[in-house]
């Protein structure tokens, strides 16, 4: 019996990442110069903006939102603009303050990649634009860039006082 005891408290504690729902929470596409824009010549010049945001629902249950903007300009003129927020709802118990930060910062965005980048694609296709497959990210150095610079921050801020 007391070892019954002990497995469900090991399993309580035992790290769990759980995905809930994967969805698009908002999508938006523009062709501002078309149909125009399609008689240039196909030479666009590509500037992918991404970003992160958390949002904790419950004690467990946590919010990631990965926002990708994409802009396809050709000579001076904006071809295409995509912005995508893919969200997911993830269910993560067990870990430690530490282990939350790569969690929240780098793996739920990696998780979540495949599927906004599946929207773009679409949403630029559809636009009558070639396809567009956005190279893979590394969300793990994104991260550490993210940490240092907020460390940074933290000094700078800290020496002027």
């Amino acid at each position: 019996m007391a070892e019954e005891n002990n497995n469900a408290a090991e399993e309580q504690q035992a790290p769990r990442f759980v995905i809930q729902k994967i969805y698009t929470k908002d999508v938006s596409f523009e062709s501002p110069n078309s149909p125009e824009i399609f008689r240039d010549e196909w030479r666009p010049k590509l500037d992918l903006q991404l970003g992160n945001e958390y949002k904790q629902i419950d004690e467990n249950t946590h919010e990631i939102i990965l926002s990708v903007t994409v802009t396809a300009k050709v000579e001076d003129k904006t071809a295409f603009l995509v912005e995508v927020k893919q969200a997911g709802i993830f269910t993560l118990t067990g870990y430690t303050t530490d282990e939350m930060g790569p969690l929240v910062g780098s793996y739920c965005p990696n998780t979540l990649f495949p599927y906004v980048r599946e929207v773009v694609s679409d949403l630029v296709t559809k636009g009558g634009f070639p396809q567009l497959v956005l190279a893979p990210v590394n969300f793990d150095a994104m991260y550490l860039h993210q940490k240092e610079q907020a460390q940074q921050a933290a000094a700078q801020a800290k020496a002027k006082h």
